[in-house]
C-alpha cells in the first residue's frame, strides 16, 4: 500500500477466552499504542472485536500479534483511508464483544456463511427473506435492494423484531447481512438456538460484499455506515460523502447541513426538536473548546490527519510524554 494511505481493519473472532480477556487488554494496548495504532477493540470471555488504524507495517504486525494470542480464525475486513479514522486508541472490556442481552448460549453455533461471490443469487431467489441487521441511522444511507429494515435503534432491539415479525415461521429461508458479520452472526446463533432452520449470512459483511463485487454488478445501493470519523464509504471503500452530527451521533448529508436545524457540533434535522436547551447549551459550549484549542495550534486532539501529519505527532508526543 502506498505511504500517503492508512490501513482500516475491521476484525472479530468469536472464541472462549474466559479470563484471558482481562490479561490482554494490557497486553493490546501496550501494543497498539508502540505501533501508533489508534481504534477501538473489545475483549470479553467470548472473543475479540475492533476496527482499528495506522500504518501499513503496523497493522501487518498486529495481524501476527492476533496470531500469537491464538486469534487465528479472525474474520478480517481491509479498507485505506488518506486521513487518520480515529482520534485516539481505546481498548474495552464487555461481558459480550456486541451485545444481545447475553441470550446466546453458543455463538459458535451460527448459520450458513455465504460468500460474496455467492450473495447476489441467495437474495434474488423470491423465497428468500433479506433482512438488514442493522440500526435504522445505518440503513437510511444505505442497504442491499429490496431488504428488510426492521428499523431498530440498537442491535439488542432485533430480538424483539425476531419475536414479532418472525418467530410465527421458523422454516422460512432467511438471509441476513451487516456491516462486518459480527451481528449476523450472532443474531442467527440466537435464531437457530431458538428453533429456525434455513438461516444464511453474508461472510464479512457488507463491507467484504464491496470488497470484492464489482459495482457494474452489485445489489448494494448507496454508501454504508462505518464506525469511525470516516462515517460512510463509498462502494469503493473510499471515504464517502457523509458526516456525523456531534449532538445524535446520526449521519448527515450535505442537504442535512444546508437546514436551518443543523448548527456544527450541537444539532441537525434528526435531533434538533428532540435535544433540551440545556443539552444544545453544552454542546454549544464544548464546540467553542474545540474552535479555542485550535485557534491555539494545538490541532492535533481534534484535527484528522495525513500520513505525514500523524508521524510528525508521534514524534512530538514521543519527545515531550516519553
Amino acid at each position: 500500500m502506498k505511504s500517503d494511505h492508512f490501513t482500516v481493519i475491521a476484525f472479530y473472532e468469536f472464541k472462549k477466552i474466559k479470563s484471558k480477556f482481562i490479561k490482554y487488554k494490557k497486553q493490546f494496548n501496550n501494543f497498539c499504542n508502540e505501533k501508533n495504532i489508534r481504534g477501538t477493540v473489545i475483549l470479553s470471555p467470548e472473543g475479540i472485536n475492533g476496527t482499528v488504524a495506522g500504518l501499513d507495517d503496523s497493522i501487518n504486525e498486529l495481524i501476527l500479534f492476533l496470531n500469537k494470542l491464538n486469534f487465528n480464525k479472525t474474520e478480517i475486513k481491509y479498507s485505506y483511508t488518506k486521513i487518520m479514522p480515529f482520534y485516539k486508541l481505546k481498548i474495552k472490556l464487555k461481558e459480550e464483544i456486541v451485545p444481545f442481552a447475553n441470550k446466546v448460549k453458543n455463538p459458535g453455533k451460527t448459520g450458513k456463511f455465504i460468500k460474496a461471490k455467492d450473495w447476489n443469487n441467495l437474495i434474488k431467489d423470491d423465497s428468500v427473506l433479506v433482512i438488514d441487521v442493522r440500526n435504522k441511522y445505518e440503513t437510511k444511507i444505505g442497504r442491499f435492494k429490496n431488504s428488510v429494515d426492521p428499523k431498530t435503534h440498537n442491535f439488542i432491539e432485533f430480538n424483539n423484531f425476531i419475536e414479532s415479525e418472525l418467530s410465527k415461521n421458523k422454516d422460512q429461508n432467511i438471509a441476513m447481512y451487516c456491516t462486518g458479520g459480527i451481528r449476523c452472526e450472532k443474531a442467527s446463533a440466537y435464531m437457530l438456538q431458538e428453533g429456525f432452520k434455513n438461516i444464511y449470512q453474508l461472510e464479512g459483511g457488507i463491507l467484504k460484499y464491496l470488497e470484492e463485487i464489482d459495482q457494474k454488478n452489485t445489489l448494494w445501493e448507496d454508501e454504508c455506515f462505518v464506525f469511525d470519523n470516516r462515517v460512510s464509504v463509498k462502494h469503493d471503500l473510499s471515504t464517502g460523502s457523509y458526516e456525523l452530527c456531534k449532538g445524535c451521533k446520526n449521519p448527515i448529508s450535505s442537504d442535512d447541513k444546508k437546514s436551518e436545524k443543523y448548527e456544527i457540533g450541537v444539532s441537525c434535522p434528526n435531533c434538533f426538536n428532540q435535544r433540551s436547551k440545556d443539552q444544545k447549551h453544552k454542546s454549544r459550549e464544548r464546540q467553542k473548546q474545540i474552535e479555542l484549542f485550535k485557534e491555539k495550534g494545538h490541532s492535533y486532539a481534534y484535527d484528522i490527519l495525513n500520513t505525514n501529519q500523524y508521524k510528525k505527532y508521534w514524534i512530538w508526543k514521543i519527545n515531550n510524554f516519553s
